[in-house]
């Protein structure tokens, strides 16, 4: 696998599966601001000209979630997804869906001051997101249980991004347990060495 990257960006949730997952990888690291994400030889990978972007042979996948859910499923013997069949693998789909489609949202939402009538976004409210995850990691370590699984790498993320970075996340104790637990696994203390070495 070759994965394309730049370092304070979603590549982060790559660099984690991939750490997660235990497999040789190549990393490119492209630099944004010299505009190599809008080169024809990347844009083959990525259209979007977006990092990060994922090969594996002559397959290409980009989206941060997206790669996060293709290495899971790459990797079996990382357990980082339910098996099909495992009646755990909705929660799962849920979750990985849940990062985009609702955190990103209200994250997006509150930090542009946009005022949206719950009933017409689709993230609801953005208090209901973070109810939501509270009551979740609250009970159990994580998203699954007492799994962790490629849906904490998002998820732990984008509550570790809105807690500490953005500061739009109060922390709350269950979230900010869950973050500091997300932030104790070596895999993510890896990633986050590559990011900060820019390796």
């Amino acid at each position: 696998m070759k994965l394309y990257w730049a370092p304070r960006t979603r590549s982060l949730r790559a660099l984690w599966v991939l750490e997660e997952a235990g497999v040789p990888y190549e990393r490119v690291r492209l630099d944004l601001s010299a505009g190599e994400q809008k080169t024809d030889a990347f844009r083959a990978v990525n259209p979007m000209a977006k990092v990060p972007a994922l090969t594996d042979g002559d397959l290409a996948v980009a989206e941060s979630g997206a790669i996060c859910a293709y290495v899971a499923e790459a990797v079996p013997q990382a357990a980082l997804a339910p098996a099909i069949g495992d009646p755990l693998r909705g929660r799962y789909w849920q979750w990985l869906f849940f990062s985009p489609g609702c955190i990103e949202q209200a994250f997006l939402a509150k930090w542009g001051q946009v005022e949206v009538r719950p009933q017409m976004a689709g993230f609801g409210e953005f208090d209901r997101v973070f109810d939501v995850l509270e009551a979740i990691v609250d009970k159990s370590p994580w998203l699954l249980g007492e799994r962790f699984s490629a849906a904490d790498v998002l998820i732990g993320t984008d509550v570790h991004f809105g807690i500490d970075i953005f500061k739009l996340v109060p922390p709350r104790p269950a979230l900010r347990a869950y973050v500091d637990r997300c932030l104790a696994r070596p895999a993510l203390q890896r990633a986050k060495k590559i990011e900060a070495e820019g390796g």
